[in-house]
């Protein structure tokens, strides 16, 4: 049976609360409810077993949260998703940074083979000879230059039937524990490069979840999968971290998992450390793991700018959808007041929104529809600012990524 804390259930808000808490503020916004991502903070701190959570910035992007999340026990470094971004918080003085993608920002390349405090505080990320070779042209005149940090990728697909049915994200090439120590020795022999850790990013098992409601047959067949693929993915990260190590012996961390996964891959004695972010948020599409029950704890709400007729509302913008494969599940959902549905010939508009449902008829004009995004940091390329909720009050105002004027992607 699933372990869930004893106040999984607790209400952290309600539309109440929010609305009172943002009575002085005018829609479109968005808020981060502090006692739903503290909980959901502890519970990650849980469930990883005494091993460190490095904060996936992607899941967040606001420094205001990641200073938070990192003050607390249990949380140490940052997984970033860009160069330029990895560069910015390593100046911002955050002092461990991977960048969990490889780059071809030679520019980003100059400024942190030539800076000793950047290249002290980034590692970059590499599955190819290549990745390598861009680094060393973006490099000061003459080849020098600082020593730069690198972490290896494994490729963690689940495969059957000899390959021809693939499970997972295409990320690394490196599936074989052989081939990722054949470049983990060319990392080591090559003048200007240190090996400091290798990374196993398992997104089907992580990012997937394994109790649909309405869909216990798609459920069940997502659980028989994962469950080999976990067993599966354990035995080849030990070999290829036995391969690496005897290339490497003073290997820093070997990172795995991700919010979804965070219990099953922290008990892996391979795994120094695992990663997490989604679940400081806890988007939608994180409500379906038998696991863990997260807390909602980022919002957004978009006025009432119409009443076209009984049991419907229109509110402004709210078009906002997620990235991946198209599809409903992608979409934010209408959560506060509870019984909204979109209309199924228009969906979240780019300015416009009608929702449909008997709550429709209990809102006014200006009043607030409070929705929940599929994911969590794309959110924060919505906003400027997050406004930071305590129960009933607004207790700071903070910029996102974007409020500081930085769109890495």
């Amino acid at each position: 049976m699933p372990h869930y804390p004893a106040d999984a259930d607790a209400v952290y808000g309600d539309k109440a609360s929010y609305d009172r808490a943002t009575a002085h503020l005018d829609a479109p916004l968005a808020v981060v409810d502090l006692r739903a991502f503290d909980a959901n903070a502890a519970d990650l701190v849980r469930r990883s077993q005494g091993k460190p959570i490095r904060v996936a910035s992607k899941s967040v992007r606001c420094r205001a949260l990641l200073e938070r999340v990192l003050a607390r026990d249990g949380f140490a470094g940052i997984m970033s998703f860009t160069l330029e971004e990895s560069l910015w918080l390593a100046r911002s003085g955050f002092p461990d940074v991977l960048l969990a993608y490889p780059s071809a920002d030679r520019a980003g390349f100059a400024e942190l083979t030539a800076d000793p405090k950047l290249a002290a505080a980034v590692t970059v990320m590499a599955d190819d000879p290549a990745q390598l070779d861009l680094i060393d042209a973006a490099r000061p005149a003459g080849g020098a230059g600082e020593e730069i940090r690198v972490c290896l990728e494994l490729d963690t697909s689940y495969q059957v039937l000899g390959g021809k049915v693939r499970i997972g994200a295409r990320r690394s090439p490196l599936r074989d524990p052989g081939r990722l120590a054949e470049l983990a020795r060319l990392v080591v022999r090559r003048p200007g490069f240190r090996l400091v850790g290798l990374m196993a990013y398992e997104g089907h098992v992580a990012g997937v979840g394994d109790e649909v409601a309405g869909k216990p047959v798609f459920s069940r067949t997502v659980r028989v999968m994962q469950a080999a693929a976990r067993k599966e993915l354990a035995r080849r990260r030990w070999e290829a971290v036995r391969a690496v190590r005897a290339v490497a012996p003073r290997l820093e961390f070997v990172n795995g998992g991700g919010t979804g996964s965070v219990q099953h891959t922290a008990a892996e004695a391979a795994v120094t450390e695992v990663a997490a972010g989604s679940g400081l948020y806890v988007p939608r599409l994180f409500d379906n793991f038998r696991s863990f029950r997260g807390r909602p704890a980022a919002l957004f709400a978009q006025p009432v700018v119409r009443r076209p007729g009984p049991e419907v509302v229109t509110v402004l913008g709210g078009g906002y959808p997620a990235s991946g494969v198209a599809g409903a599940d992608r979409l934010p959902e209408p959560y506060l007041p509870a019984g909204l549905r979109y209309d199924p010939q228009e969906g979240p508009g780019e300015v416009q929104t009608p929702l449909l449902g008997a709550a429709a008829d209990g809102l006014a004009l200006g009043d607030k529809v409070w929705f929940r995004h599929a994911k969590a940091g794309e959110l924060c390329e919505r906003f400027a600012q997050l406004h930071l909720v305590d129960g009933d009050r607004v207790v700071a105002t903070v910029p996102t990524y974007r409020g500081e004027g930085r769109t890495f992607l």
